[in-house]
């Protein structure tokens, strides 16, 4: 059940990492030097560092206040485009003994395809929220993500099990929203006032 745990916290934080980087990153750095609720293995250790910790909250700072301009949160979603998946593949590595389960280049792997893919809904859905709101729900929009990546983060710490689950639903939530919208697009070219 070990193996499985930190299976799921991998996971979990992977998918945290997708929404925001250094938020899953700085509650691991955290976690791992105040309390015993994870414990990060070398290479992975220097997380808990206080200059690792220091240079996660200037970056996390950063993150926050960028993704919230409307234009310029575009362009750190390009940049975010290989950090949030090295990001995700580092936390999923660096998970509760995943690291000695399973082969290192799979953890790394799965990290990368977690956070990269939701990473990927994210900075495509972004330019479209934008548009639609005049860029004035961006703010909460993005304000959300952070509230989303946190709180997966300490559920994937705490709760692994739970966090897997609201993560499927989550997905299939995603799925039945992009499935409704195709419909009402093909219902609405096909009626006879669309031509």
């Amino acid at each position: 059940m070990d193996w499985a745990t930190g299976l799921l916290t991998g996971f979990g934080l992977a998918g945290a990492a997708g929404l925001n980087a250094y938020l899953p990153l700085l509650i691991v750095a955290l976690a791992g030097r105040f309390t015993d609720w994870i414990h990060l293995s070398p290479p992975f250790d220097a997380l808990t560092s206080w200059w690792a910790i220091g240079v996660l909250l200037v970056l996390l700072t950063v993150e926050i206040f960028v993704d919230k301009i409307p234009a310029v949160d575009t362009a750190n979603d390009i940049i975010q485009t290989v950090v949030r998946p090295a990001a995700g593949a580092i936390l999923f590595a660096a998970s509760t003994r995943v690291i000695t389960d399973i082969h290192p280049v799979v953890a790394v792997v799965c990290g990368l395809i977690v956070a990269g893919g939701v990473h990927a809904v994210k900075a495509t859905s972004r330019p479209v929220i934008t548009t639609m709101g005049g860029g004035v729900l961006n703010p909460a929009v993005s304000f959300t993500e952070d509230v989303v990546s946190a709180g997966t983060s300490v559920m994937a710490i705490l709760v692994p099990v739970i966090t897997f689950v609201l993560f499927l639903l989550l997905i299939l939530g995603f799925y039945l929203w992009v499935r409704r919208r195709k419909q009402r697009r093909a219902d609405g070219m096909g009626s006879p006032g669309s031509a």
